[in-house]
């Protein structure tokens, strides 16, 4: 297996012949080269590496392609955009059609309607800017979903439209943390923008573990444990990070588990960050349920709780991520901090105009009785029904693999598996420079042409090393991919062993 150099491992010293350079690794913002984000990091990048390999030929692997399970990038594995979608972007984008005859012939009468509604609210169209915190009309069409969602009220004032959930937990972040001693609290493992922008914005990251037992559930002992001895040294924690579904573990939060973290983060102080953004991708018996719902099931006590909500057009059955759509509510903030929020989003000018469309879309979708309904459920529940089964089919083939266990598969598009390494792989990963999970994923690479994460890049339980492997692929092709994870698996044993 090849040595490659992650940026991690790379020298802070100017190279030779860069010493004349104004920005140099070495001068730059050292919260940028400290950074990591592990889901396009070292292995995704000797994937993409293979890849141009595969594609020039005469490469003398066993397989013809990456199989990439790096990133929750549906469509581009295969799944396909739904089309009343992008019949209303068509138009949107292209109003002039709007009024040719020929557009009735080739369009759907209620996604030509949807347009010319939507376009209705654009001063000068997709390519125009509109308001900062996003087109009225479109965060009024936000707090209706909200509200029938949930059974309590929503404000539009409250809502952002932003550039995909990311742009929003960004633009949060840099308001709460103020000072180096600033710190949120962030489940382990965890989806690593969380880390990445702590670390980016200096502040300090308090890691709750998740009970991988327990299905990946919560332990507020735990989470007790970690603040107070983050207050003991000194730390002021300020937030406190849910990803329900979860991601990268797969796990969906009960409602008591949800009302025992508002309560913690009322008795300690700490604003609430939820990320939602894998509301749709519910497989298990286990409903998903929104923390802005137990919040308001608390009652007056909690009318002013700090909340704020992500969700997305990435992730669900839209799976549309070059969009960049996606909105947050922000629930209980001082209105002085949310004009400094919104001075913070006009900074940005405002999010992209398709994005704030395939949020009207994602949320409004077409109703029994129109036109585009019967298609757009049949599309709709094929890409359901399939994530429904891969992520059966991943989890039962984890398990199968003697060394590896996996957690039931209950939400989001991941698998989280822990895989039991020999001494002798933990050797030779140090040996090398790597972790053993990192290690173990570039011979899995290296072996099947399967792309996962190394768990360390997620954060995981000292002693423990995992993976994280997206289920969003071809069907057929994943189903290959585990069959030859278990070859791999079973030659990775026989080699350390």
């Amino acid at each position: 297996m090849q040595r490659i150099r992650s940026v991690k491992g790379q020298s802070r010293k100017a190279r030779p012949g860069a010493e004349s350079k104004v920005l140099r690794v070495d001068t730059m913002n050292q919260a940028v080269v400290r950074m990591q984000y592990a889901v396009r990091g070292l292995v995704p990048t000797t994937a993409e590496a293979i890849q141009e390999e595969l594609r020039k030929g005469a490469h003398g692997r066993s397989y013809d392609e990456v199989l990439f399970c790096n990133i929750g990038n549906p469509q581009s594995v295969g799944q396909k955009p739904l089309s009343y979608y992008r019949e209303v972007l068509a138009l949107a984008d292209c109003p002039w059609l709007l009024e040719k005859e020929e557009t009735l012939k080739l369009f759907s009468k209620d996604a030509i309607d949807r347009a010319r509604l939507l376009t209705s609210y654009m001063a000068g169209g997709t390519g125009a800017y509109s308001h900062s915190q996003g087109i009225l009309q479109i965060r009024q069409a936000v707090a209706e979903f909200i509200q029938a969602r949930d059974g309590y009220p929503s404000d539009p004032n409250d809502i952002f439209l932003t550039n995909g959930a990311s742009s929003a937990i960004q633009m949060v972040l840099t308001a709460l943390i103020a000072s180096r001693k600033d710190a949120i609290l962030i489940p382990i493992p965890q989806y690593p923008i969380y880390s990445a922008l702590i670390s980016l914005l200096r502040g300090q990251q308090i890691g709750y573990q998740l009970d991988e037992e327990a299905q990946w559930g919560l332990d507020m002992d735990e989470m007790k444990k970690q603040l107070d001895d983050a207050r003991q040294k000194g730390l002021n924690p300020r937030g406190l990070v849910v990803i329900n579904p979860g991601n990268p573990v797969g796990n969906v939060l009960s409602y008591d588990d949800l009302k025992s973290l508002v309560q913690f983060c009322k008795r300690e102080g700490l604003m609430l960050l939820a990320d939602e953004v894998y509301q749709e991708n519910v497989y298990g018996s286990r409903p998903f349920i929104s923390v802005k719902k137990v919040v308001r099931d608390l009652g007056p006590d909690y009318d002013d709780f700090e909340l704020v909500s992500f969700h997305s057009t990435s992730k669900g059955i839209t799976g549309e991520c070059g969009r960049r759509g996606g909105y947050m509510e922000m629930c209980g903030v001082d209105p002085d901090v949310m004009a400094h929020v919104l001075k913070l989003a006009s900074s940005q000018l405002c999010s992209n105009l398709n994005g704030q469309i395939m949020v009207d879309l994602c949320l409004h979708p077409p109703k029994p009785g129109e036109h585009s309904f019967a298609s757009w459920k049949e599309e709709r529940d094929k890409i359901f029904d399939g994530l429904k089964r891969k992520s059966k089919m991943v989890y039962d083939s984890l398990n199968a693999i003697e060394g590896v266990s996996c957690q039931p598969l209950e939400g989001a598009m991941y698998a989280f598996p822990k895989i039991e390494l020999p001494r002798k792989a933990i050797e030779a990963a140090e040996e090398k420079g790597y972790t053993p999970d990192t290690f173990y994923a570039l011979s899995l690479l290296d072996y099947t042409g399967i792309c996962a994460v190394p768990g360390s890049g997620f954060g995981q339980k000292d002693g423990t090393y995992h993976i994280r492997l997206t289920f969003l692929p071809d069907e057929d092709k994943l189903e290959k991919a585990m069959s030859t994870f278990a070859e791999h698996h079973k030659h990775f044993m026989q080699q350390y062993s």
